[in-house]
């Protein structure tokens, strides 16, 4: 009986024990809280964010800034916006996004001046638009007063105004001013400002370009501008084109005639290589020719050499006969040795015949 009362009592002293040293870790822990965090709770609690001790506790915790969550409840509560635990713009929702990577000041700061602007952004969009990479402030900046872009974009090095050519062939230099605002809707997903300054410069292009002479252009520059808003560039952008207004146009060079003038020149080298190519042709023909003139030549003294040769064999076989024309007709030289004569042999000395004297010429 002793012995149980005894583990009785001890029991229990133990668990007062162990209660004890509880109570007094979470009074030093509480203590230590109360000391870092008393006067950011203090703050919250008096400007009515709530935002509970436990709460900035766990912050320090995940490594969260508690002083920025802290400051970003106390704009939010007294700009009016919703701060609700469950639907608003809570604690842990702030935490979340700043552990997203997101800009917590940023975002709170664009809610802030949408609803004073009367532009519904509530949080889940700006935190979107925020972790997507845009400046969500400026877009609402930009959304409540206009910017103006200049189209072509004066970058360093770049060009300074968007060349165009009308139907006559001027060039026209044209520098224009497009003035958009934001379109919260299609901030996500939507294009930039680089491809606004793209698409504001083929509608240029294309004015100008249909443009019957450059002077109608001159005359009436507006008829660009009709004509580029009339197209919806702004559709799948994260702008509405509100104006484009032409603010500089410069006449060029006379593109047609320095085009015209190169096709000459194209045209006339086109044709001196032709006529080199006929020259060419021709030259090659005369080479050919005298090349063949000269294998004439070379077979006619050919032939001739042969002849002599030819001549011999034939007086020496006696079949070289030469006939005179006389006027009873043909008939052979009497001069002329016989066929039958041998043409190794000379000829014979013929006979003279005697000559008729008169009577009485001897004596």
């Amino acid at each position: 009986m002793e012995l149980s009362h005894f583990a009785g009592v001890t029991l229990g002293g133990s668990l007062l024990t162990a209660l004890a040293v509880c109570a007094i870790i979470f009074g030093l822990v509480m203590l230590f809280a109360v000391i870092k965090f008393g006067a950011l709770w203090l703050q919250a609690h008096m400007s009515s964010a709530d935002v509970t001790l436990i709460s900035l506790i766990g912050m320090s915790l995940r490594r969260v800034k508690p002083s920025m969550i802290v400051t970003a409840k106390i704009m939010g509560a007294q700009a009016g916006l919703d701060i609700d635990r469950s639907l608003g713009m809570s604690t842990a929702r702030l935490e979340a996004h700043f552990l997203a990577g997101g800009n917590v000041m940023l975002v709170l700061r664009a809610i802030i001046a949408a609803s004073r602007a009367g532009i519904d952004l509530d949080f889940d969009r700006a935190a979107a638009i925020d972790l997507a990479g845009r400046d969500v402030l400026d877009a609402v900046r930009t959304s409540i007063a206009p910017k103006v872009i200049d189209c072509p974009r004066p970058d360093p090095g770049g060009k300074m105004a968007i060349s165009a050519v009308a139907l006559d062939g001027i060039e026209l230099r044209v520098r224009a001013m497009v003035t958009v605002r934001t379109n919260i809707d299609q901030l996500i997903g939507g294009a930039t400002e680089e491809t606004v300054i793209a698409r504001v410069g083929q509608g240029i292009i294309t004015a100008i370009g249909s443009a019957r002479t450059h002077m109608d252009v001159l005359e009436m520059p507006d008829q660009i501008s009709r004509r580029v808003l009339a197209g919806g560039l702004d559709t799948d952008t994260a702008f509405e084109i509100v104006s484009i207004d032409i603010a500089d146009i410069d006449v060029g060079q006379n593109i047609g005639a320095r085009l015209q003038s190169d096709q000459a020149e194209a045209d006339t080298r086109v044709a001196e290589a032709r006529a080199e190519a006929r020259r060419a042709d021709a030259v090659a023909t005369e080479q050919e020719m005298k090349a063949k003139v000269t294998a004439e030549r070379a077979a006619l003294v050919l032939a001739e050499a042969e002849i002599p040769a030819a001549v011999a064999v034939a007086f020496r076989a006696g079949t070289l006969s030469v006939k005179q024309r006389t006027p009873k007709g043909r008939g052979r030289d009497p001069k002329l040795p016989p066929p039958t004569a041998d043409p190794r042999q000379p000829d014979s000395p013929r006979p003279e015949r005697p000559i008729n004297k008169p009577p009485g010429a001897d004596q």
